[in-house]
């Protein structure tokens, strides 16, 4: 692989989704033959939020390869409960392991603990801004289920502000050719702007609309979120937004007869049950790709890896406008910026901020 860690899709070229989803089509295929590709590694899965289906997928991942894991789930049983910095987890436990795949709710955080890292990093979700794993798992659904990642109309619906699993598809799905997005939400939850600038960079078109079932019959895949309970300041906010977008078997009787729906769960009101027995809804199905994904992907980035430390890189006197992003949480991160016109655009967490 070109990249030593997995933060974003754009870690990766085009070629080496292919061929980790082609990987991960024939570890679905062929699962017991894979045991034993990844015998005396470890994995540690650092988990500073709740999961379960990306926690549980990643260690199951390791185990079916052969390969051992160690880590937490809670912080709260952690040293980070005593005060443990980022940077000083991080160089423990990559002193102790192969590979790292880390949830935190900080934007950015996955990139803050590569610097200080001597083993692969993996982004298993960094508060609202990228998910990669999911969006690979994402991608094999799309290989098993339409067979292509172009020519198609994919509808996002629901949390495209706080959806960290969306922001990650979309840049992942606008590269291919011929794919249009219909961006289904409330305007207090549109997508960020950073996400618009990147479709219209890369040609994509994209329209937002308030309507799901305006949305369904132009469908060839729908991609529900939840509202995120856990992203809204206070209650007040979640309950306005809560239940605005409800998949039914109505909606569905609209759509394409080879419409296939995604969510990246877990699910709360916005599919009703009875959409579980159309033949459509791929979301199951989608969990267990998960795992050929992250077997592939564990498999890929383990290849030719030593255990280095990287070079810190000097930071900047300007501050990141995000309150959300990690370097407002772990101090000594060295505060990194790229231009983009007259824009400066945080390295971590991608927001942006105009400068004199």
């Amino acid at each position: 692989m070109q990249s030593r860690h997995l933060i974003d899709l754009s870690d990766l070229s085009v070629n080496e989704w292919e061929d980790i989803t082609r990987l991960a089509c024939d570890i679905g295929a062929n699962i017991d033959s894979y045991y034993g590709a990844c015998r005396g590694k470890i994995l540690a899965t650092l988990f500073y939020e709740p999961s379960t289906r990306t926690q549980m997928s990643f260690q199951t991942a390791m185990l079916r390869l052969g390969g051992r894991i160690i880590g937490f789930d809670n912080p709260s049983n952690s040293s980070v409960a005593k005060g443990e910095s980022l940077k000083d987890t991080i160089r423990v436990v990559s002193g102790y392991s192969d590979i790292i795949a880390m949830r935190h709710p900080a934007a950015g955080s996955a990139m803050a603990a590569s610097l200080y890292s001597r083993v692969p990093i993996i982004n298993a979700g960094d508060g609202g801004h990228l998910h990669p794993t999911q969006t690979l798992t994402d991608l094999v659904t799309l290989r098993k289920e339409k067979g292509t990642f172009s020519g198609l109309c994919i509808g996002l619906c629901g949390d495209l502000k706080n959806g960290r699993t969306v922001h990650s598809l979309i840049k992942a799905t606008a590269g291919f050719p011929d794919n249009r997005f219909i961006l289904i939400s409330t305007p207090s939850l549109g997508v960020p702007l950073y996400i618009k600038d990147y479709l219209s960079a890369m040609g994509a078109p994209w329209l937002e609309v308030d309507s799901l079932a305006d949305a369904m019959p132009l469908l060839d895949v729908l991609y529900m979120t939840r509202i995120q309970k856990e992203r809204f300041a206070s209650e007040n906010e979640y309950i306005n937004q809560r239940g605005v977008y409800i998949l039914d078997s109505y909606k569905m009787s609209l759509a394409k007869k080879d419409l296939i729906v995604l969510h990246p769960l877990p699910r709360v009101d916005e599919i009703t049950v009875e959409v579980d027995d159309d033949k459509r809804a791929k979301y199951f199905e989608q969990t267990e790709y998960g795992l050929y994904a992250r077997m592939a992907l564990i498999m890929r980035m383990l290849e030719g890896t030593s255990k280095q430390l990287p070079i810190v890189p000097r930071g900047t006197e300007t501050e990141c406008s995000n309150p959300e992003c990690i370097t407002h949480r772990e101090s000594y991160v060295p505060h990194t910026f790229r231009k983009s016109g007259d824009i400066l655009v945080c390295n971590y967490c991608e927001e942006r901020t105009r400068f004199d």
